[in-house]
């Protein structure tokens, strides 16, 4: 991917001579809306190198960038034109990458705020329902529904880690406890859909996109028991903690 503020930055201050221009023509994005676009890409950027075990492949990269575009309303061609622009403009450039960074850190700060009267924390746990399930082939409903919306909304960039102990399961099972959870940004909705394989700990990741508080997460655990031969499964220590954009996920 050619869309980062890094890398066209270096080639921008080797490649090309400071022009005297001021003013974006038309068809070039405007200098606020350049910022804005800028600005995400940063925080994607940071994204991706922090949980780059979530972005092991160029197509996962390409939906999060994707989604920015989508956005701000304008095309990679849009945005890979308007770095070219600014390229050969450096004056306005810099005034830009400013108020970037300005951006940045106040998005720094905002961050660190969670919504509602909860404590302020990098992470906190939003379960609500009961940390302990028993999947069973007499059960009428087996699994579990859950929805779970603040008052103000999560802070842009939330991470989102489901967390589950689980023991029963053996490999003659064709259907596993399938964990579904989204994120619902207003106008766009990001979701983690998930098979626990085997007994054990296990974690499941689900990252909101930047730019949008979130709304709400909601979800399922379920199992399809249709022809299944098994005792009872037991999940216990369950819990959905929400850390803040940066933070280490433990």
């Amino acid at each position: 991917m050619r869309c980062t503020l890094n890398r066209y930055g270096i080639v921008i201050l080797l490649g090309v001579t400071l022009l005297a221009c001021s003013k974006v023509p038309h068809g070039i994005l405007s200098e606020k809306k350049m910022q804005a676009v800028q600005t995400d890409m940063q925080i994607a950027e940071a994204m991706i190198s922090e949980g780059h075990n979530d972005f092991q492949d160029d197509a996962q990269k390409e939906a999060l960038y994707e989604s920015i575009f989508h956005k701000h309303g304008i095309s990679q061609a849009d945005y890979d034109t308007a770095l070219v622009w600014y390229g050969r403009h450096l004056d306005v450039y810099i005034k830009v990458y400013d108020r970037i960074l300005a951006d940045l850190d106040q998005r720094e700060k905002e961050l660190g705020k969670d919504a509602g009267s909860s404590l302020r924390s990098d992470s906190i746990n939003i379960w609500t329902n009961p940390s302990f399930m028993m999947f069973s082939r007499k059960a009428l409903c087996n699994g579990v529904v859950f929805s779970i919306k603040p008052e103000m909304g999560y802070p842009s960039g939330s991470v989102f880690v489901m967390g589950m102990n689980v023991w029963g399961l053996n490999n003659k099972l064709r259907n596993k406890p399938n964990v579904h959870m989204c994120a619902d940004l207003g106008d766009t909705t990001v979701v983690m859909n998930e098979k626990i394989q085997f007994d054990g700990y296990h974690k499941v990741i689900l990252r909101s996109i930047p730019g949008k508080a979130v709304q709400r997460v909601y979800g399922y655990i379920f199992m399809n028991n249709s022809n299944e031969d098994y005792n009872k499964i037991y999940v216990d220590s369950l819990n959905l903690i929400r850390y803040d954009y940066g933070s280490a996920i433990r």
